[in-house]
């Protein structure tokens, strides 16, 4: 019965063909879309489709994982800066510039209007590997008046090194398993515990802080 049921569900699961045709459209689209709302956890959704790729037999399945993620990534990003741009032209603002500026607390802000200050365009390609960075150095490059040009130049090669290391976690959690869906598992906590070691490591210098004090 068992390996009735399992035959059976191999025999659902669709061809690479077919996976591709639909894997990197809704890679695209739903990392565009997470660069615009940033709450699509983009990072996981390029591991668990560099762990994908990393089991197909299709060449140059990774090449266009990351291909396809970097200029999503880079072409939302554009985007809403373009919005944050037109928002902050604008005498009533606009809801992406409120949007932009709800998700970039005082103090994150005031940080990376220092550091863009201090390193410029540099702090863009840090920003996007930093969990909840990109944000504030993109209202800090708003509120600096940068044009849509530099900050373009800034941004391709940030969405170039996200996209590379998203993806790594993803090659190492399918290098792992044997299964695809294994290895996904493993890429989505890796990805996770990336994403929050910053934000447990700011509360435990705050903790221990306070503690001294």
């Amino acid at each position: 019965m068992t390996g009735t049921w399992l035959a059976a569900a191999v025999r659902t699961v669709p061809p690479e063909s077919t996976q591709q045709a639909l894997g990197y459209p809704s890679l695209f689209l739903l990392v565009l879309i997470g660069a615009l709302v940033p709450v699509v956890p983009t990072g996981a959704l390029v591991s668990s489709a560099a762990v994908v790729a990393f089991h197909q037999t299709a060449p140059f399945a990774l090449a266009l994982v990351f291909v396809t993620a970097s200029l999503a990534a880079f072409l939302g990003d554009i985007a809403l800066y373009w919005l944050g741009r037109r928002g902050m032209g604008s005498k009533n603002g606009s809801r992406w510039l409120e949007a932009i500026r709800s998700r970039a607390p005082e103090d994150r802000l005031t940080q990376a209007q220092e550091k863009l200050a201090e390193h410029g365009v540099a702090v863009l390609v840090l920003s996007r590997m930093v969990p909840a960075g990109r944000i504030p150095v993109m209202l800090a490059c708003l509120m600096a008046k940068w044009p849509l040009r530099r900050f373009a130049r800034g941004n391709l090669p940030a969405c170039l090194a996200w996209a590379v290391t998203y993806q790594l976690i993803g090659i190492l959690g399918g290098s792992l398993f044997d299964e695809p869906w294994e290895g996904v598992v493993a890429a989505i906590v890796l990805t996770v515990a990336v994403s929050a070691a910053p934000s447990v490591w700011r509360r435990v210098r705050g903790t221990t802080t306070k503690a001294k004090a």
